[in-house]
């Protein structure tokens, strides 16, 4: 059911966005989901990086950019050019939030560092995100997704068990960060509504990689246990990985205790596994994984992957396909849960589909989402409601190209 603005979650924040490529348009874009106004400053010739990330092109966009770009206002502004500096300043008057990911110390040299901004806007919320943090050895460095995830130790403990490491298919890294980042953002908000104080956020790649170590670090800081590939499978828990079966495709089984591991071996007709004394708890599997993992894999072969959705439903431990894209968006509980959202786009033409928000609210509603924007798109509507410039002064600034 449709929600007006007025009822959205966030309604009547706004958030400045300087922030390119991933980590920060992907926080932002998600506070835009929730209903803050979202403009995004972008350079008035080139834009966001990302824009030109591909193929695939959607028109004159990128698939990339748009996946992650809806629900924001796109403004081209020179920030170098005094003019375009004093168009960021008055924006900063006027906003709750500003996103940054540019190399610390870049905007302060500018003149539009925490400080700077908060004596313009003492409320304001301030969000950097970085490489690898705003001060010590790597401050300095660049930081892309693949850089923090090997620094981190993600890229080491990910690819086949003997093989090389690998790099995850998408960027969890920079998503992850920018998950931080919004959770951040909404703590702040909460905090100032109570202080009325704003503050500095600081975020990083590398910082939010190693907390998502999680158990394998603990492994290491308390065990002395160094990770290691396991492929699909799990350092501490057996059967816990994807067999291969009779038609090519790959089918992941998760008999995570006692229990799931005796129904598995009831479906696969082998009890005999239940009572031997190398499988009969999960520390005997793990330590007699290859024998356990060996049987279990000439079992799976010999049947198709549907034969084995079938024999498997309603068994009561986890198990599922390894899809393919087309298989992913065209699965029953995708389709359910409505993970496709489609919607008209100027430059990309009418039914772009992109994934849609995966949190549900029971006041909230995703239903007038707007489609990323062209670049400046929005431009002479942000100067002209926020900062107040005639349609004249407007003309000029573009044609001094200080705006697009």
């Amino acid at each position: 059911m449709p929600v007006s603005s007025a009822t959205k979650l966030l309604n009547g924040v706004r958030v400045l966005d300087m922030s390119r490529i991933l980590a920060g348009p992907f926080a932002t874009m998600i506070l835009g989901d929730m209903g803050a106004e979202i403009v995004k400053l972008e350079h008035p010739e080139v834009g966001d990086g990302t824009r030109d990330w591909g193929p695939p092109f959607l028109g004159s966009e990128s698939a990339y950019f748009i996946s992650i770009n809806r629900n924001k206002k796109s403004v081209g502004v020179n920030i170098k050019h005094k003019k375009g500096a004093d168009i960021i300043k008055k924006l900063v008057k006027k906003s709750d939030v500003l996103m940054e990911n540019y190399i610390p110390g870049q905007l302060d040299r500018m003149g539009f560092g925490y400080e700077d901004m908060k004596q313009i806007n003492q409320g304001l919320i301030y969000c950097s995100i970085t490489g690898y943090g705003s001060d010590g050895p790597y401050a300095t460095r660049a930081g892309y997704d693949v850089i923090a995830s090997s620094v981190g130790g993600l890229n080491h403990i990910t690819g086949p068990e003997n093989g090389d490491p690998c790099r995850v298919g998408v960027a969890m890294t920079d998503m992850s960060t920018g998950l931080f980042a919004h959770g951040a953002i909404l703590a702040a908000l909460l905090h100032r509504e109570k202080t009325g104080l704003g503050q500095k956020i600081e975020c990083n790649l590398l910082s939010t990689q190693v907390s998502m170590l999680t158990h394998v670090a603990s492994s290491y800081l308390n065990a002395g246990l160094e990770a290691k590939r396991w492929g699909t499978g799990h350092a501490s828990i057996v059967p816990y990985q994807s067999f291969k079966t009779k038609d090519g495709k790959f089918l992941t089984v998760g008999a995570g205790n006692n229990k799931h591991f005796e129904k598995l071996c009831q479906i696969l007709k082998v009890e005999d596994l239940i009572t031997n004394n190398k499988f009969k708890d999960n520390k005997d599997r793990v330590v007699n994984r290859v024998e356990l993992i060996g049987i279990l894999s000439e079992i799976f072969q010999a049947k198709t992957m549907k034969e084995w959705l079938i024999r498997l439903e309603n068994c009561g431990f986890p198990y599922g396909p390894i899809n393919n894209m087309e298989e992913t968006f065209n699965d029953p509980q995708v389709l359910h849960n409505e993970m496709i959202m489609e919607m008209d786009h100027p430059a990309c033409g009418s039914n772009i589909r992109i994934p849609a928000p995966p949190v549900r609210y029971s006041s909230h509603s995703y239903s007038d989402a707007s489609p990323p924007p062209t670049l400046g798109q929005h431009t002479r509507e942000v100067l002209s409601n926020l900062v107040d410039f005639t349609d004249e002064q407007v003309d000029e600034l573009v044609a001094s190209g200080v705006v697009k």
